[in-house]
């Protein structure tokens, strides 16, 4: 488990880390207590209007290629920059937005009939392409896992009802989830949305 300090500070990093690089600037080095996490872990950035909760952006890395920080500080910028579904964040809209971070567990195989909505993010694997959703996101839609299951094969590029095929890869991981709160403390979990991160 991530201490609530060090989610802070990870919130502030990954923060940090759009506004210097919509400066002009460097992302911000890594520094205590966030320098005691070495192991490769793979993470999400969502970030979201504060007034609506509406998805503004989400990108990240799974499986894990490089410790926890430096995949927050990468992945915020990403997801501020770079998601091919929306504009650039601007620095006008800074004040405007908030972040969340999923700090994801390594990704293991499961059947889809021991998926438990609400706990697991599934990767659906084919040879046409590779869906990933995060675990709030069949919370936040309602989904029962059937529609999950669905969901992530639409996010894949492939036909509802392709989890079932015996060629089909299906993996589940678990998220810590905590996300900026508007007076500036950490709140756990995932705000309501209507958007697809």
């Amino acid at each position: 488990m991530i201490g609530e300090s060090e989610r802070a500070a990870l919130l502030v990093l990954a923060r940090s880390a759009v506004e210097r690089v919509l400066g002009g600037l460097s992302p911000p080095p890594i520094e205590p207590p966030l320098t005691r996490f070495t192991e490769p872990r793979g993470a999400f950035v969502t970030i979201r209007r504060r007034a609506t909760s509406r998805l503004r952006g989400c990108l990240g890395e799974c499986p894990a290629r490089r410790p926890l920080p430096e995949c927050v500080r990468r992945v915020a910028v990403s997801a501020a920059l770079r998601d091919p579904r929306f504009p650039a964040v601007t620095r006008d809209e800074l004040p405007l937005i908030r972040f969340e971070i999923s700090a994801l567990t390594p990704p293991q195989p499961i059947q889809p009939r021991d998926v438990i909505v609400g706990t697991h993010g599934l990767i659906l694997t084919t040879e046409t392409g590779t869906g990933l959703l995060l675990p709030q996101v069949p919370v936040e839609q309602g989904w029962n896992r059937e529609a999950f299951l669905d969901g992530l094969c639409w996010k894949a590029g492939v036909p509802a009802g392709s989890w079932r095929l015996p060629e089909v890869s299906l993996l589940a991981f678990e998220a810590e989830i905590w996300e900026e709160t508007d007076d500036g403390r950490v709140a756990s979990g995932s705000p309501e949305g209507s958007d697809l991160p």
